[in-house]
């Protein structure tokens, strides 16, 4: 596959299918058999089961979660996509209690595709961005000095 056609998928079949309108349906037709979360969320398997398992919670904690994709480049078997989660916190998220608010957070992916399946991710994830808008960590306070 041409690495346009590799960007499509990623950004129509993952972020747009699988992840925006949580067709977690699609996780086995989407990733391979082989597929390696090399990013898995701590207690999480790192393979296609993870994977629901992990947007599962995600939609139940963030009601209306969908993706924005920012910025796409691919080059080989590889895309990365820059891209920002938004979602309302009603739900339950990893032991946090729902909040109310309104979040949004950026993640980096990489995905390495082979014959239009996924077969390795990695993430970067602004995960103190997420806890200071959910209120777990305050915000810093500015220097008096």
């Amino acid at each position: 596959m041409s690495t346009e056609q590799n960007k499509a998928i990623v950004r129509e079949r993952v972020n747009g299918e699988m992840i925006s309108q949580n067709r977690l349906d699609l996780v086995d037709e989407i990733f391979a058999e082989s597929f390696v979360d090399h990013s898995a969320t701590p207690g999480l398997p790192a393979n296609r089961e993870g994977v629901r398992m992990f947007f599962r919670a995600l939609h139940a904690a963030f009601s209306g979660l969908h993706v924005t994709v920012e910025d796409q480049v691919a080059e080989g078997d590889k895309v990365v996509t820059r891209k920002t989660f938004h979602g309302t916190h009603t739900g339950d998220f990893f032991g946090i209690p729902p909040t109310g608010r309104t979040i949004s957070f950026p993640v980096i992916d990489i995905l390495r595709l082979q014959d239009g399946r996924v077969t390795d991710h990695w993430n970067v994830v602004d995960q103190l961005g997420l806890m200071r808008q959910l209120g777990v960590i305050p915000e810093p306070q500015p220097s008096t000095a």
